[in-house]
């Protein structure tokens, strides 16, 4: 093994331990939050109104709503994550260091979202413990639902990381995450079918990507699903080329960065 990879593999390594030491420490921010709010959604859609509901494809509307509900989790978590951290660096400076080193920006960028993908797995993994106080969880296919709760988290991950590129103040990392992130993922088809929808807003759905990464992971769970996998798979594979060329070009240019 050459040095140089060596160094490399040592630098990568180290960004991602520092990224998940930093939602380990803050736990009760990062990791608690999220638990109390699935849950309060799981008590309110899922018990209270969810049983005065008919089955949607033979399923209760309780384990319908369960693979939306961590998808909402593994997205928000992700992005979150990547954009808070590394608009940190921009804002404490340090971030600079790390540019002048020799390592090549792709690792710089491929630690940070690495970093992303972390929490966004274990709190998709928290959330689905909780899922199972409230339902008998359900498994149609372990490795559907593991490739794409990954692909979901690497991409909002990738999402974040343009957010803190682009952000100049603190308030500005969280305007992406509430006036487009959230009403994305709320429209994505959590809480209901588009089969339901009439055909103009069935097609304009279509258009949301989110749509996608929440039916590929009700299939992987449930079996069913609104949308063709190979379709999913394609569109989700697709925004993380165009997210990951994006990210590392702003890094490389210093974009946002050095100015």
């Amino acid at each position: 093994m050459s040095n140089s990879w060596r160094t490399y593999q040592i630098a990568f390594f180290t960004i991602v331990t520092k990224e998940i030491r930093r939602f380990r420490r803050i736990w009760i921010q990062t990791l608690i939050p999220p638990l109390i709010t699935t849950a309060l959604y799981f008590m309110i859609f899922g018990k209270m109104i969810g049983d005065q509901l008919a089955p949607i494809d033979g399923h209760s509307y309780m384990d319908y709503i369960v693979p939306g509900l961590i998808m909402m989790t593994i997205i928000t978590n992700a992005y979150s994550n990547v954009v808070s951290s590394f608009y940190s660096s921009k804002f404490g400076r340090y971030i600079e260091e790390l540019l002048i080193s020799p390592v090549p920006h792709s690792l710089i960028l491929l630690g940070y979202i690495s970093g992303g993908v972390a929490r966004g797995l274990v709190i998709g993994l928290l959330v689905t413990g909780v899922a199972t106080l409230f339902t008998d969880l359900q498994l149609h296919n372990l490795w559907v639902s593991l490739s794409v709760a990954t692909l979901t988290a690497i991409l909002f991950a990738l999402g974040g990381f343009i957010n803190a590129v682009y952000a100049k103040t603190f308030d500005d990392i969280t305007l992406i995450p509430t006036f487009v992130l959230t009403p994305l993922t709320y429209l994505g088809g959590i809480f209901y079918s588009v089969a339901m929808l009439p055909e103009i807003w069935r097609d304009i759905s279509l258009l949301n990507p989110i749509l996608y990464m929440i039916n590929t992971l009700r299939y992987g769970m449930l079996g069913i699903s609104d949308i063709d996998l190979t379709t999913a798979y394609l569109v989700i594979i697709a925004f993380i080329v165009l997210l990951y060329s994006i990210s590392l070009w702003l890094l490389k240019t210093g974009v946002g960065i050095r100015h």
